[in-house]
């Protein structure tokens, strides 16, 4: 009975004692203790938060670094494939443009026929400047066969094989053209210096010739159709004491450029041999 009644007798004190808690709670005066109590409490709380965050940053890092690492090498490899697809796209579109400058030059030129050719490597000799072309014998090439572009006159076919021909530049040493000045209707015969320069000599003393004047294949020669460009007036020498002038010339045609070409097959050279 004592051990019941003692038990009983602390169950009445401490809802008292609760009871007193609550009302003093409600009253507002542990508002002090509660903000004296919660102080500790929110600094042991931000320490476990701080310990707790650290620990699991720990834990997952590694996998959220593989996974960035897959991220950045997946991205990587879609924007080098996006840049090949630029570069192809840039690629067909030139090839287009030149393509359609070449049936216009065609179309404009009705008296003459063509065939295309692709431009399938260079002569390595640094004395010769010469490409080759993939047409050939099969295809009706043969040799002297005069090729441009839609920019103006490139060279010749000097070398014919079954399947491929080599093309002379007018850049190369041996080269030389009979030529005219679109405006002063004066005539020369250009030629090309070791380092590929343009020179035009033989021009009468008294012609007016002026920079930037288009210079056009003569037709005299045999060895071209005439009114083909070749290029423009760079600069003029002209001397009192000499029985010429001469001038230097820059090509119409970009020779490091050339992709396709055009071949005249209907034109027929004239050589001293024939």
């Amino acid at each position: 009975m004592r051990r019941f009644s003692s038990r009983a007798l602390i169950a009445a004190i401490l809802l008292l004692i609760a009871a007193g808690m609550l009302v003093l709670f409600q009253a507002g005066f542990l508002t002090p203790l509660q903000s004296t109590i919660a102080l500790p409490m929110t600094v042991v709380q931000n320490w476990v938060a701080t310990r707790y965050g650290a620990l699991r940053d720990l834990l997952t890092s590694p996998r959220e670094m593989t996974a960035l690492r897959e991220e950045i090498n997946r991205l990587e490899a879609e924007n080098a494939f996006l840049q090949q697809q630029v570069i192809s796209l840039q690629e067909q579109a030139a090839e287009a443009e030149g393509l359609a400058a070449l049936l216009n030059y065609a179309r404009n030129q009705p008296e003459n026929r063509y065939l295309a050719a692709n431009v399938i490597g260079k002569d390595v000799s640094p004395f010769l400047r010469s490409v080759f072309i993939n047409q050939g014998s099969d295809a009706g090439v043969t040799r002297g066969m005069p090729i441009v572009t839609a920019r103006g006159l490139v060279g010749r076919v000097v070398e014919v094989f079954a399947s491929y021909s080599r093309v002379e530049l007018i850049t190369d040493p041996q080269t030389a053209v009979n030529i005219k000045f679109q405006d002063a209707r004066a005539e020369g015969i250009l030629t090309a210096r070791i380092n590929g320069e343009l020179l035009v000599d033989m021009i009468n003393l008294e012609a007016p010739i002026n920079q930037d004047e288009l210079v056009l294949t003569s037709g005299l020669g045999a060895k071209y159709p005439p009114d083909i460009p070749v290029g423009s007036v760079v600069s003029i020498r002209r001397r009192d004491f000499d029985l010429f002038q001469t001038a230097t010339i820059q090509p119409s045609v970009s020779f490091d450029d050339l992709q396709v070409v055009l071949v005249i097959t209907n034109f027929t050279p004239f050589t001293l041999e024939e």
